[in-house]
């Protein structure tokens, strides 16, 4: 039926609420309607009068109000579409994550408050339910990966950090940084290093401090290695290096006290001259003041002429500690051990005690020994040999050149390469990867290992108890996580250790069963 128009409804409303007997009749056979349309018509009508007249708003108002909350809908839904979705499964991976990287159970929960409406935020007690299930899980998954690391770990650098008077035994590989070892301890003698390096038969090269507990654990390692292998030829060597940054940390706190007295020595000689002038301008005898003031320029001139040597003499011991000599040849022990003498020499006095030790100590240059040793592996021939480290030196230092390197080192670089290629050709360039992978893997320093010794003192800060169950899972966060930045950066530990995994993911990883991730680890070394 067609549409009627608002003034027939009104003629309609009217006839059936207004007219005579027989007017609903007229008017629908007027309008063309049935009489149930004219009935219809009058009730709608009065029904819209009747709430025109009740207090509210008018039909416009309600119209605007109808266009806004539609435009409100359609924003809550686009906020819908582009929220985070956070399960309960979400939100134990956050407090796992956030345990890991140090941040305490509060502060976890501060941050998950930001995301979460107060009703679904967990409590502390449940976060640290969380942490701690995942933290056991650490340990097992950490059992595993520890023995598919053992036959792939030839280089540990040790060091042991305190948790409240408690020894943490700290192992890190260098070249990876993967941290393979971090035991709590009841103590840090020989024994207990001994027994917590036995997991690592496979480590040739250890980089460590001066520590007497320490020392005495390899020591025990070793002869246990001996005395494990079927013939001595077969025992893998220990071979320990005594830790250049300790050494040197040592000798620039003792060259520091020695400056400190030669200045202190040197402000007593101003002092007293100052005296001498204040006393001359008051027109006393200044007499007294002169056999004064020259004993004191004596005293200051000579300290700081012992500084001055005893600076030249750190300065020839540091360089004897590098692997290049200052006149650009590839340090070796003989020369070195020599410079190390002499400059011990020049270092008297119980302030350079502990320095004389350690420079005399033949561990601290075991590291040449080990270098001038897979250089020759890398390429026998001495000549090939010395042309591919020349070739190599050059390079580093045309990198490390903030500006644009002058032509002269330029030409000899350039010509160093060709006469590499004209002689060698493809066996030259393979030979110099092979050096210049021994070069670029020099270990002198438990660098590495002070670097997570540093990491986890400041979660240690964050922590009220840093138990081993929580260590583990941190280890494992480390070793899973991928670097940002750097030359490692965009891979993990793991992958520049070299081992496999189904995935390297922290999270993914305290999901599998330990006894599965076994047979996967194994089945693919069976493979490979």
């Amino acid at each position: 039926m067609a549409t009627l128009p608002l003034l027939t409804w009104i003629g309609n409303a009217a006839a059936a609420l207004l007219g005579r007997h027989g007017a609903v009749t007229r008017q629908a056979r007027q309008a063309g309607c049935s009489r149930q349309t004219v009935y219809d018509h009058a009730a709608k009508v009065r029904g819209a009068l009747e709430q025109a007249r009740e207090p509210g708003p008018d039909r416009d108002a309600l119209l605007q109000e109808v266009q806004q909350l539609r435009r409100e809908n359609q924003q809550l839904w686009d906020w819908l579409a582009e929220a985070l979705e956070c399960p309960p499964g979400k939100h134990q991976q956050f407090a796992v994550a956030a345990a890991a990287m140090g941040l305490s159970l509060q502060q976890t929960r501060s941050l998950l408050a930001v995301l979460l409406p107060p009703a679904r935020c967990p409590s502390r007690a449940t976060l640290g339910r969380w942490v701690q299930a995942a933290a056991r899980r650490a340990g097992a998954v950490l059992a595993v990966l520890d023995r598919a690391c053992a036959g792939l770990a030839r280089c540990l650098a040790l060091d042991e950090i305190f948790f409240r008077r408690r020894p943490v035994l700290m192992g890190v590989e260098p070249h990876s940084l993967a941290w393979l070892l971090g035991a709590r301890a009841a103590d840090r003698t020989g024994a207990t290093w001994a027994q917590a390096l036995a997991a690592w038969p496979h480590v040739e090269d250890v980089a460590a401090d001066g520590g007497s507990g320490l020392a005495l654990g390899l020591e025990l390692a070793a002869r246990r290695r001996a005395a494990a292998a079927p013939s001595p030829p077969a025992a893998v060597p220990l071979r320990v290096r005594r830790d250049v940054f300790h050494t040197r940390r040592e000798g620039g706190r003792a060259l520091r006290h020695t400056w400190q007295q030669a200045e202190a020595r040197w402000a007593a000689a101003e002092e007293v001259e100052r005296a001498r002038a204040r006393v001359g301008r008051r027109g006393a005898d200044r007499r007294g003041f002169n056999r004064r003031l020259a004993g004191a320029w004596r005293r200051a001139t000579a300290a700081f002429e012992e500084a001055q040597g005893q600076e030249r003499a750190w300065r020839r011991a540091t360089a004897a500690l590098g692997v290049f000599r200052p006149d650009g040849a590839l340090n070796d022990r003989a020369w070195a051990a020599a410079e190390l003498r002499a400059a011990a020499a020049e270092l008297p006095g119980p302030r350079w005690a502990k320095v004389r030790r350690l420079l005399l100590d033949e561990r601290s240059l075991t590291f040449l020994d080990r270098l001038h040793e897979d250089l020759a592996a890398a390429e026998p021939r001495p000549d090939v040999r010395a042309a591919l480290v020349a070739r190599w030196r050059g390079r580093r230092a045309r990198r490390r050149r903030a500006g644009p390197a002058p032509p002269a080192l330029a030409v000899v670089q350039a010509a160093i390469d060709s006469g590499v290629r004209r002689q060698w050709g493809a066996a030259g360039e393979a030979a110099y990867q092979r050096v210049a992978r021994v070069l670029g893997r020099v270990v002198r320093a438990s660098s590495a290992v002070e670097c997570v010794n540093s990491v986890v003192r400041m979660h240690q800060a964050r922590h009220r108890k840093l138990t081993q169950p929580l260590l583990d899972l941190k280890r494992l966060y480390w070793n899973g996580r991928a670097f940002v930045g750097g030359q490692r950066r965009g891979r993990c530990p793991y992958q520049h250790l070299g081992l496999a995994l189904p995935t390297y993911d922290p999270w993914a990883l305290l999901q599998m069963d330990p006894t599965d991730l076994e047979q996967q680890l194994s089945t693919s070394r069976l493979a490979g």
